[in-house]
């Protein structure tokens, strides 16, 4: 067996499976550690230009503003019950982080199964097997072994180069596609793509994630600007602290918001009912403030432009269906009726950056995927997105 790197001990505080208890706990996620990812809408608040959200899900404030005091379902999963809503990666995550708090592992729950295979799981001071359930004040020590390194290679996967120089590349990124390689996902993703297209990326963030300065879920799709060295890298990250890097999404959510404009201003953090998802309004989740615009309405969907304040896990999914509005085709947060649409129609529309290394402000737009545009034409919506401007 590999070197013991360091042992953890937790205490469990709630009955359930041993596996999902343990990945819960050690996973860091960016919700915990990233930084804020935009601002807003320049100096406008947000404010509504009506009154609230609606009655079906608790109303909002008189300016058209949703916080951590209003209704809604905690886990912000609404029509699930029944449903598999499957399991993401931590790592599948829509923030942006710094090249100093990047978690070192990734813990997935057939990782910790090998490690209770291997015996390095303790319940009470007894070897604990897969599929034991754990009891609320159970002691679990778990032996966190040495990484071993992984070999990730260059592979030829087409990409949408929005943009691209010495300094940056910016791609679309498609829907299907892991932006970075982690244990058992070491082929296919965007790093791979890059190392196969560029070579040489920034190596800030070591050789799993080169080059990666923000990213996006798996299934989400739009820009990510990538870094080729560390100059670039450092300004990149530099401007997603002060928020000088900006991103606006384009969202089409089930039902419409009874406000034109809006803010959510709802904590983010682990569910307690569901530790493989997120929620809303839960006990020491991290602040987190998304701004909505709706754009257009038809046929029961909303078409919504979408920027953040700050940058937590899945932060629009989880905000949008605390609110009653999920994403369409929302696996993890939506609706059981997903009109057969398979993905969340969620896309990083523009990125506005200052260029790295000649200072310039540049404005990219990426396409929405094929089936984002024929679900907006099917329902007969008109709006052109990506729109011209932030």
């Amino acid at each position: 067996m590999s070197e013991i790197l360091r042992t953890v001990n937790l205490i469990c505080d709630s009955e359930e499976r041993a596996d999902v208890f343990i990945v819960a706990a050690l996973n860091v996620s960016e919700d915990e550690t990233g930084a804020g990812e935009e601002t807003g809408f320049g100096d406008e608040t947000g404010a509504g230009e009506e009154t609230g959200f609606g009655d079906e899900t608790g109303a909002g404030d008189e300016n058209g503003t949703w916080d951590e005091s209003e209704a809604g379902d905690e886990t912000g999963a609404l029509d699930r019950t029944g449903a598999d809503a499957g399991y993401e990666d931590p790592d599948e995550q829509e923030d942006c982080f710094e090249p100093d708090v990047i978690p070192d592992n990734t813990f997935s729950r057939s990782f910790v199964k090998k490690l209770m295979e291997e015996g390095r799981v303790l319940v009470n001071g007894e070897l604990c097997k897969a599929g034991r359930r754990l009891k609320k004040g159970d002691v679990v020590a778990v032996e966190i072994p040495a990484p071993e390194p992984l070999d990730v290679l260059p592979e030829n996967i087409p990409l949408d180069v929005v943009y691209e120089d010495a300094d940056i590349i910016v791609i679309n990124k498609q829907r299907g596609m892991v932006v970075h390689p982690a244990p058992g996902n070491t082929s296919g993703t965007l790093v791979n793509a890059l190392l196969g297209r560029c070579g040489d990326l920034s190596d800030i963030n070591g050789t799993v994630r080169p080059g990666i300065v923000h990213r996006i879920d798996k299934d989400t799709t739009g820009l990510i600007c990538v870094a080729k060295n560390n100059k670039a890298h450092l300004a990149l990250s530099e401007q997603l602290k002060d928020h000088s890097m900006a991103r606006v999404y384009y969202a089409v959510t089930e039902g419409r918001p009874k406000v034109t404009e809006g803010t959510v201003d709802m904590p983010i953090g682990r569910s307690p009912g569901d530790r493989k998802k997120m929620a809303a309004r839960v006990k020491g989740g991290r602040e987190a403030v998304t701004f909505f615009r709706v754009l257009e309405e038809n046929a029961g969907f909303a078409l919504l432009r979408v920027r953040l304040k700050t940058g937590r896990t899945h932060q629009i999914r989880v905000h949008l269906s605390a609110i009653g509005y999920p994403v369409v085709g929302d696996p993890l947060y939506g609706r059981r009726n997903d009109r057969g649409q398979k993905g969340q129609l969620l896309h990083a529309g523009l990125l506005t950056l200052r260029h790295p290394s000649t200072g310039e402000m540049m404005t990219f737009r990426g396409e929405p995927p094929g089936d984002f545009m024929r679900f907006l034409e099917k329902y007969r919506f008109v709006t052109r997105i990506p729109e011209e401007k932030l």
